[in-house]
C-alpha cells in the first residue's frame, strides 16, 4: 500500500487519495459550523476528505463551546464510541442528561437516542467513532430533553437530508477557539 498525499485545502492538510498517511491535529483539515443558538454547530477534524473517505470507520475529533451541539438528538443502527478528552460536555442519552468530562467514555449501542452539547466554561474535545456500513438507519426522534438544548428536529424522521435541510454546512476553518485547545 503507498503513502496517500495530502493537500491543504485552506484549513489544514487532508488525503487526496487512497492510502496510508500520518497527520497531526494541530496540521489536519478543520470544518467549523456556527448556526447560533439552538442549532448544531461546532468544529471537527475528521482526517479525511470528500476525495478520501474512510469506508469501514468514522472516526473524528468534535470541539464544542458551551452550549453547542455536535449535531441533532439521533440513533444510528450501529455502535459508536465516545471519548471526553479534555473540558466538559452534556451527553443527552435516551432521555437522561449526564455531564460528561476529560476522561470519561460514553460506548453508544445500535439503537441508543444521543447527542452531546458544550458545558463548562471553555472548549470541549471528544474523539468519535463507529463503523460505516452501507445498511446504516439513521432516526431522528423529537424530544423534549434534546428541545431544550436546540438539539431536535421540528418532525420525527429517518432522512438525515430532511434532518439537516435547515442547518448551514460546514466551512474549512479551524475552531475559533483555536487557540485555548490543548495542541495549541
Amino acid at each position: 500500500m503507498l503513502e496517500a498525499p495530502l493537500d491543504d485545502s485552506g484549513s489544514g492538510l487532508a488525503p487526496v487519495g487512497d492510502g496510508w498517511f500520518v497527520v497531526n491535529v494541530r496540521d489536519a483539515q478543520w470544518l467549523t459550523s456556527e448556526n447560533g443558538e439552538k442549532k448544531p454547530s461546532g468544529s471537527e477534524c475528521s482526517f479525511e476528505s470528500a476525495k478520501a473517505e474512510f469506508p469501514q470507520l468514522g472516526i473524528r475529533l468534535h470541539v464544542l463551546e458551551p452550549g453547542e451541539q455536535n449535531g441533532l438528538y439521533h440513533s444510528e443502527s450501529e455502535q459508536e464510541a465516545f471519548l471526553v478528552l479534555s473540558g466538559e460536555c452534556r451527553l443527552l442519552v435516551e432521555g437522561e442528561e449526564r455531564l460528561l468530562r476529560s476522561w470519561d467514555f460514553f460506548h453508544s449501542p445500535a439503537g441508543t437516542e444521543h447527542i452531546f452539547v458544550g458545558a463548562g466554561d471553555g472548549p470541549c474535545v471528544i474523539l468519535m467513532a463507529g463503523a460505516r456500513l452501507e445498511t446504516e438507519q439513521l432516526h431522528y426522534p423529537v424530544s423534549e430533553l434534546a428541545a431544550r438544548y436546540g438539539a431536535i428536529v421540528d418532525e420525527e424522521t429517518s432522512d438525515w437530508r430532511q434532518a439537516y435541510a435547515t442547518i448551514e454546512r460546514f466551512r474549512r476553518e479551524r475552531p475559533p477557539c483555536w487557540s485555548r485547545l490543548p495542541w495549541a
